[in-house]
């Protein structure tokens, strides 16, 4: 493993159902997520995506792509753009530096071609 390795892509559409799963298992009922009569008088058209769903799949991505052979041990990440409910989502990966049992990526989230999430990085340990 070197820098410079891409990590396969996480490609996943969010729509509404999805959304409304997620806050039942997080018990995040913010109207945000949801509500087209909250929306409406704040501008917003559709639901807005909870950002911790990102995180979710940064997690997922990385832990798709090492397996057994890491644990992922750090995942940080900043919102760029709002992502809404029917949109699909791109995480993509790549390797920054190898230290011993260390490995660092710098991830984005790309909604189309807007960057959602930038800059976000993970740290996996290597078993």
């Amino acid at each position: 493993m070197k820098p410079g390795l891409e990590l396969p892509p996480l490609e996943r559409r969010i729509a509404l159902p999805d959304m409304i799963a997620y806050a039942g298992a997080t018990w995040d009922w913010h109207r945000l997520h949801y509500d087209p009569v909250y929306l409406a008088p704040r501008g917003l058209d559709l639901p807005v995506v909870d950002g911790q769903v990102f995180g979710a799949l940064l997690a997922e991505q990385v832990q798709d792509w090492i397996g057994a052979a890491g644990v992922l041990r750090t995942l940080k990440f900043r919102f760029k753009q709002l992502v809404y409910a029917g949109e699909t989502v791109r995480c993509v990966g790549t390797v920054t530096a190898v230290d011993g049992g260390l490995v660092t990526i710098e991830h984005q989230v790309l909604a189309g071609d807007r960057v959602a999430v930038a800059p976000a990085s993970s740290t996996v340990e290597l078993r």
